[in-house]
Order: structure tokens, then sequence, then C-alpha cells
């Protein structure tokens, strides 16, 4: 069983694979400030929930996008497992052409993605910031953009004026608000559905033809059914890529 972990911005990724698929997957909420002996004690027990015996994982690869986590999750499955884990970064074979400035920049769920759906393809990954992956119709990675996430506009907003309350992210019944509330959901998940809209048609014209869009991460599920857009949603799209990039980069 190899252990998979993606670390995020507000949350790290846990899944135990065997092969793409996935046993078990837990989520923790990502803690700058915890050592390395604590990520040690969380990892322990997330594996304890799913009497996961340490002797049955045969390897462990990391991702992340929070650098300073890096080195203290990598010391805490050190001491939990006595592996030491493969790290997505410089040096990892992806299989892909890649055109942009820095390759050791481009995610898992992009492996996957080009294995699974057919290119040119967008890939689109709703976590706490909005990201758009595009390969060409050549198999090319040529870039992308990034967009505040959801919830970081959200607590923009509550923040920033003092009038607006905090909401919960659910689907708006219309467009046209009767209530701050309704007109806070309209603006926030409507807005997230229409920008999504509009850069996938603006990549599309730059493209010069349609391609397969693909959509995952946490808030994705709740944004992507009020896209006018055909997208399809994949939860698990980071963590089959990390599994892909582990057996393809061992030696």
């Amino acid at each position: 069983m190899l252990l998979a972990i993606d670390i995020g911005n507000s949350n790290i990724v846990i899944g135990c694979m065997n092969g793409t698929k996935i046993e078990h997957e837990f989520r923790i909420a990502t803690d700058h400030v915890k050592t390395s002996d604590q990520y040690c004690i969380d990892l322990k027990n997330v594996l304890s929930l799913g009497d996961i015996q340490i002797s049955e994982l045969e390897g462990v690869i990391i991702s992340s996008v929070v650098p300073p986590l890096l080195n203290s999750f990598r010391t805490a499955v050190m001491k939990l497992t006595g592996k030491k884990p493969m790290v997505v970064g410089p040096g990892i074979k992806t299989g892909l052409n890649i055109q942009i400035d820095n390759p050791a920049q481009i995610g898992s769920d992009l492996i996957v993605a080009l294995r699974e759906y057919p290119a040119p393809l967008m890939i689109i990954d709703m976590g706490t910031a909005t990201t758009i992956s595009v390969i060409d119709a050549s198999r090319t990675y040529i870039g992308g953009c990034i967009c505040p996430g959801v919830r970081i506009s959200a607590d923009a907003l509550t923040t920033r004026a003092a009038l607006l309350p905090g909401i919960n992210l659910d689907e708006p019944k219309r467009a046209i608000g009767r209530n701050t509330i309704d007109c806070m959901r309209s603006g926030i998940m409507l807005g997230a559905a229409a920008m999504l809209d509009g850069l996938i048609d603006r990549m599309e014209e730059e493209l010069g033809q349609q391609a397969t869009v693909v959509a995952t991460g946490g808030i994705a599920k709740f944004v992507i059914p009020l896209c006018r857009r055909s997208v399809i949603y994949d939860r698990n799209l980071l963590l089959k890529g990390l599994s892909i990039l582990y057996y393809n980069n061992q030696k």
C-alpha cells in the first residue's frame, strides 16, 4: 500500500493507495506552527482510524504547495514509517512535455488527467486558490491561470465590508438576490461559475478548438453544477496522480 500525501494551504489530504485505487482517504487541517512530532501523532492517529498497519506501507510520496511545512511533514513520515518519502519536485519524471518557466511547479493531477481524458484538456483545481492548467492537442502543458479561491473571496467580503456577514456557501436560489445573504451567495457562487465559463471560453479561443474540461478540489463539487459549460468532476485526480508519479519514478 502506498501512502500519498498532498499538503495544501487549508488541508492536508492523506490517501492510502492500492495502485490508483483509494482504499482510505483522510483530511487534517494545515497548521503552520505544528512540529514534526505533532504531525507524526496526527498521521499515526488517522492511520489507526483506518486500521492501517505501518508494515503495510510500501512507500510514501508527498506533494506540497506550502514549502515551510514540507520538511516538518517529511520528518514526521520518516519518524513514523522509517521510510524516506519521495517528494514531488525537481528530478521527478512526469512524462509530460512542459513549456512553462518552472516545470517543477506542475501538479500531479495533470499526470492522471492526461492519462484518463482526451487532449486538449483543461484541469480546474478549486482549493484555497482556483487554478486552471491547459494541455494542448499535442499533449503539451502550455500554462494556465491562478484566481482567488471561492472561500478567499467570501472571507474578503466579510472582513473588508463591516455590514456583510459570514455565510454558508450554499447554492443560490436565483441570480437576483432579495436580501444581503442571497445577494452574497449569488455573487460568490454564481460569480465563480461565470468566471470559469468565461475563462474556458477565452482559453479555447486561444487554443483554436474545444477542450475537455475536468475539475477537482474541495469546493468544485458545489460550483461546477452551476457552470453552463460542460465540466467533468473528478475528486480523486490528485491522489491518483501521486500514485502514478510514485510508480513511474521507482528505480
